[in-house]
């Protein structure tokens, strides 16, 4: 053999790259879903059912509690309304009774106008208690907004527009009219017949 030492040829292979290190997952592998029977489908579905009856009932309940509540408080706003509306005419009505009782042992006429006037005041005052203001209309311009004519009569003293006589006041709280004043309208003067 020859010095020269036959040699192998080289085989040149590709550079070894390293494997991918395995870490670990947070997220767990899925798992296998068995399908639901129809059984357990059924199940599941007849327990949402129960479940949203027995809400229903209870919001039916929670309901008809609240109509009850509501209908309890509107009695007890309307009892209070009117014991504080008829409170100031208590004792308007006592007086009255008073007057009512002199005039069986009475002859005076002028006492038992002055005792009409006083009862007079009282309504006025309880009316302005609760708000209510008394509209007279006598000789102001007729306003429909405000009174209700019940007539019309010519007059040589009033003009034509104008009331005459209020045969019954009229009742407003602030803007609102609860009652017009019945009136007689004056049509102006009467006319002469030609002869």
């Amino acid at each position: 053999m020859d010095k020269k030492e036959k040699q192998e040829p080289e085989v040149k292979t590709a550079p070894e790259t390293p494997a991918p290190e395995k870490t670990e997952s947070s997220a767990p592998a899925p798992e296998k879903t068995v399908p639901e029977t129809p059984e357990e489908k059924l199940a599941k579905m007849e327990k949402a059912l129960l479940e949203m009856e027995d809400k229903r009932l209870r919001l039916l309940a929670e309901m008809e509690n609240q109509r009850k509540r509501a209908v309890k408080d509107m009695e007890a706003v309307r009892y209070n309304t009117l014991t504080d509306t008829l409170h100031p005419f208590f004792q308007v009505f006592d007086h009255f009774s008073m007057a009512v009782a002199a005039t069986e042992t009475t002859t005076n006429m002028q006492t038992l106008l002055e005792g009409m006037k006083m009862i007079r005041a009282e309504f006025d005052r309880a009316f302005s208690d609760l708000g209510v203001e008394r509209i007279d209309a006598t000789g102001k311009d007729f306003d429909p907004n405000t009174q209700e004519a019940m007539s019309q009569e010519a007059s040589d003293t009033v003009p034509a527009g104008k009331v005459i006589r209020q045969w019954c006041y009229g009742y407003k709280m602030g803007d609102r009219l609860l009652k017009p004043a019945n009136v007689v309208v004056s049509s102006g003067p009467a006319e002469k017949e030609e002869k």
